[in-house]
């Protein structure tokens, strides 16, 4: 990642190469004929990977006035820029951004576009096993992560549509750069008349635009990789992600800049800061519970929210079981989750309770032992900001193709767990955009299999590591057999002992700044770890007699970063 820092830092900042672009002219090659426009680089999507993507290219001098960029996309664009809510609310979309993804941003200069008051710190990060309680703790000031610039945070929490706004603000500045919203793509074939077969993009609005290099940022279903021939493989989640905006009162014995994620056995649960009185959730679930929870009322959910990260685990299966059969009323629900706070021996102002406290009471004054950790009472939920969504995971075979590249969730969907879908398409839009201007500087072709080989070399397996990590992190913690219970709980607890290795992991995560982070080492080592848990687990809950001395192997080969075999399929 240093190394990627400073390719871009030159690409930046670096004088334009004229003389050589007037000798290769061929690289700002707009003109129309055959009835259609040649760019040098169309990008299909106007989500923040491609115009983060788009921004980056901009950002290079030697690109800036050389290189003819159109963006496509078929939404309205108007409405992201214009896009505008109260300080005290909250879309329901939103994005954690390490500080790697924050120091790109700010080098194409898209940050300084973004509304900061809208955005929160991720100061620490509360993270604990739904069954067993274990627990580990990353907290940035402790760990030493930061910016780079003495603030102390691993990531920072924003709305999707506030980047995506900053982003579209950014390239209004920038000369020799078209955007057609509005326009959708009905079809991309060959050129083959004019020779060199170049990607020829018939779009809604009865133009046509043939691409030097054809970019994918264009979700799931891309055309683009349709187009390109590319597979994908992965499979669909049991589960659905619950998103809603949370109210509660400002806590004022502690700020409101810790993330909190429970992981029950049907999925994580998660409490993301946006301000002082509102925080964000994703919670993953069954389809059947997410259902039943986005229909609720209001304050029936938040009860459920609130007892979902306090009571333990079969009290919370009990009233799912129940929620999902005779529906029961808010006043109800209340009281069958005081009833288990009592039947557990909660104290009536105990951390853990929640049914009958009022959450104006609870977030102030002197706090009561461990209130640290557990998130704010909610009090309500912004009308209109509860929504749910499939979860899946894909991965493409090929990042590139013939004068094609993908990027982003073209490329990769990854369980939200991580929060590390965008950073991930943010580092495929530095990286690409970093081939371009290496061909640019040798005269090379920006849309040529040599020039593109660099980018999907660099991107896919760091992708493929973290996407890896992350859904073995999903499938251990959704298993409720003991043996696997005790070998993940045991290595949690472990883990949260060692700071030096708590701090590599938010490291190679991207929690921090380019400027002082190392190599990938700490990262391959957390992924084979979680590989070795999940399949060490497995041996002990088949060899039930072996528990002991299988779990302690477990524990031997996460020290050594023992790595084993995983089994796809393809979509």
């Amino acid at each position: 990642m240093l190394l990627q820092r400073s390719i871009i830092r030159h690409a930046l900042y670096s004088s334009p190469c004229r003389k050589s672009l007037r000798v290769s002219g061929r690289f700002y090659s707009l003109s129309r004929s055959a009835g259609h426009e040649d760019c040098d680089v169309v990008i299909v999507g106007g989500g923040p990977a491609g115009l983060a993507f788009a921004s980056a290219l901009a950002a290079i001098k030697t690109l800036r006035s050389s290189v003819k960029v159109v963006l496509v996309e078929g939404g309205d664009l108007d409405k992201v820029r214009g896009w505008d809510m109260p300080p005290d609310a909250f879309s329901n979309r939103v994005v954690s951004l390490t500080n790697s993804s924050l120091d790109f941003l700010d080098e194409i200069g898209a940050w300084g576009h973004v509304d900061v008051e809208r955005t929160a710190p991720i100061e620490d990060m509360q993270v604990w096993d739904g069954i067993s309680d274990a627990r580990i703790d990353f907290n940035a000031a402790a760990l030493g992560v930061d910016r780079g610039d003495g603030r102390s945070q691993m990531a920072r929490l924003t709305e999707t549509l506030n980047l995506q706004r900053g982003l579209l603000r950014n390239l209004g500045e920038q000369p020799n750069f078209t955007i057609l919203d509005n326009t959708k793509v009905e079809r991309i074939f060959d050129d083959d008349i004019s020779g060199g077969g170049w990607p020829i993009v018939q779009l809604s609005n009865g133009s046509a635009l043939r691409a030097r290099l054809l970019v994918g940022a264009d979700g799931i279903n891309s055309p683009v990789r349709a187009y390109s021939k590319i597979d994908s493989y992965g499979w669909d989640y049991p589960t659905c992600a619950i998103v809603a905006t949370l109210l509660h009162p400002p806590r004022t014995y502690m700020p409101n800049t810790t993330a909190y994620q429970r992981f029950l056995p049907t999925g994580p649960i998660a409490f993301l800061p946006l301000s002082p009185r509102a925080s964000s959730l994703v919670w993953s679930t069954s389809p059947a519970l997410a259902s039943v929870l986005t229909k609720a009322d209001p304050v029936a959910l938040t009860s459920m929210i609130n007892a979902a990260f306090r009571l333990p685990e079969p009290s919370v299966r009990y009233i799912h079981q129940r929620l999902l059969g005779t529906p029961l009323s808010p006043e109800d629900l209340r009281a069958e989750i005081a009833f288990r706070e009592q039947a557990h021996g909660f104290a009536p102002y105990s951390p853990r309770a929640s049914a009958n406290v009022n959450p104006d009471e609870a977030n102030v004054g002197i706090p009561e032992q461990d209130a640290e950790a557990f998130p704010p009472l909610v009090a309500s939920i912004q009308p209109g900001t509860v929504a749910s969504f499939p979860l899946r995971f894909r991965h493409a075979e090929e990042y590139i193709g013939k004068r094609t590249a993908l990027i982003g969730d073209a490329a990769h969907i990854i369980h939200p767990l991580a929060g590390q879908g965008l950073n991930l398409g943010l580092s495929d839009a530095a990286a690409l955009a970093r081939c371009i201007h290496t061909a640019i500087m040798h005269g090379g072709d920006i849309g040529s299999h040599t020039t593109l080989v660099p980018y999907a070399r660099e991107r896919y397996f760091e992708n493929h590591k973290m996407m890896s990590a992350v859904d073995k992190l999903h499938k251990l913690y959704a298993s409720t057999a003991p043996p696997i219970v005790w070998a993940r709980s045991t290595g949690l607890e472990v883990l949260n002992e060692l700071d030096a290795f708590k701090a590599g992991i938010l490291g190679a995560a991207g929690g921090q700044s380019s400027a002082s982070r190392g190599p990938g080492f700490l990262w391959d080592t957390v992924t084979r770890g979680v590989e070795t848990i999940v399949g060490g687990a497995q041996v002990a809950q088949s060899v039930g007699s072996g528990l002991k001395s299988a779990a302690g192997r477990v524990l031997q080969q996460l020290a050594t970063a023992a790595s084993g075999p995983s089994t796809d399929r393809k979509t």
